[in-house]
């Protein structure tokens, strides 16, 4: 076969492969959550990749824009070195991937152990081809294949690679769209059903107004009357925690009624972290009056200095760790990665608003053994079901 023949065979492939990743079946898709599509789609790049590109190490990296680093979303046999580095778009200190982040050039390896690119010390590379992904004009990660072997890639490699890079991109950029088409249409019909609502729970709340004037000379009837009001105080309550979307929580008003200690909950400690005030708040409250020993966090940080706390021994283990995965400085999958270096027993669960998860934590940790997910806004007895099952898991395999 020529190699005019062999190179239109490959990118005959590539743009099957292209069709793949941008082949979504809608009820299929209709019916998966958030983790569950970047899954699919993982799998649709993974497998793809090792078809067309032949490599040992494959990498996604994509930009986070708020603190400037490269995070790795999706790989295939990455040494864990490269996992846990800190690599920034920067032309020198971050290495070849720092560089093609930058410059959004391409960039070949032929040789890692003469090429002064390459980050010293990581093993198991010799060669490697990296890519920016772009969509559009604008550079959002880079796409890195290595090989075992020196000169495993050269120029026409990186053709290919760049125009694999651009479907992956254009693929993970329709999800994040997708994300973003459901909060904001789940937030405009909560809003659209509270304004329905409001007029005839109004003019209930004045029947009531005017029963209750009735009522007075019957204490049985005043009582019913009471209820009455009470159930559509509650009503509108929930409307307005519906309505908040992921700011908030579902089934406040049960658990305010019922604050006893859970025996299966009770002395268990628990990390919790969440930026957003009133999640952290309400959660906290829930857990420590079902019998909980709670540490509440207002960042990402702060969490992970109390589990480094309890990896150097200075405070005591939790039991499990409860965690918003977009907080301002660090992500869900990092304090859940802290979790896995000094406490690899202790169980996860990972909190996102209707599944919003840039820096695709929950696909991530999933694989590496998170416990469970919850999407706000949840009901408060789905968090005490979920609460007792990962302590149930962590206690069964203690």
């Amino acid at each position: 076969m020529t190699v005019a023949r062999k190179t239109q065979r490959k990118m005959d492939a590539i743009d099957r492969a292209g069709y793949e990743l941008a082949r979504f079946d809608v009820e299929q898709i209709r019916q998966m959550n958030a983790m569950e599509r970047l899954e699919l789609l993982e799998a649709k790049i993974v497998r793809s990749a090792r078809e067309l590109l032949n490599y040992d190490h494959f990498a996604v990296f994509l930009l986070d824009p708020k603190t400037n680093k490269l995070r790795l979303v999706m790989s295939s046999g990455l040494p864990q070195e490269i996992q846990d580095l800190d690599l920034f778009p920067e032309q020198d200190g971050s290495g070849i991937s720092g560089y093609v982040a930058a410059t959004g050039r391409s960039y070949v390896c032929y040789d890692a152990q003469t090429d002064e690119r390459y980050l010293p010390g990581l093993v198991g590379c010799r060669s490697s081809v990296t890519v920016p992904l772009r969509v559009h004009d604008t550079v959002i990660g880079i796409l890195d294949v290595e090989s075992k072997d020196p000169g495993q890639f050269d120029e026409q490699d990186r053709q290919f690679a760049e125009i694999f890079a651009r479907h992956t991109a254009m693929a993970l950029h329709t999800l994040d769209l997708l994300v973003a088409e459901r909060t904001t249409t789940n937030l405009s019909v909560t809003d659209r059903f509270e304004g329905e609502l409001a007029e005839p729970l109004e003019d209930l709340s004045h029947e009531v107004d005017w029963l209750d004037g009735l009522a007075k000379q019957d204490p049985e009837t005043a009582k019913h009357v009471e209820q009455i009001r009470r159930d559509l105080d509650s009503i509108k309550n929930r409307m307005k925690d519906v309505a908040s979307g992921p700011q908030t929580l579902l089934g406040i008003d049960k658990f305010r009624e019922d604050r006893s200690a859970d025996p299966e909950l009770q002395g268990r400690r628990v990390l919790v972290a969440d930026d957003h005030p009133k999640i952290r708040k309400i959660i906290g409250e829930v857990l420590t009056h079902r019998g909980c020993d709670v540490t509440v966090c207002a960042s990402g940080q702060a969490a992970i200095d109390e589990l480094e706390a309890v990896g150097r021994k200075d405070a005591q283990p939790f039991e499990l760790v409860v965690s918003d995965i977009q907080m301002p400085d660090r992500n869900g999958y990092e304090v859940f990665s802290t979790v896995r270096k000094h406490t690899p027993g202790t169980p996860v669960l990972l909190m996102t608003g209707f599944g919003y998860d840039p820096h695709h934590s929950i696909v991530r940790a999933s694989q590496e053994g998170l416990q469970g997910v919850l999407f706000k806004p949840f009901e408060i007895e789905l968090l005490i079901e979920q609460v007792k099952l990962a302590l149930a898991v962590e206690h069964a395999e203690s």
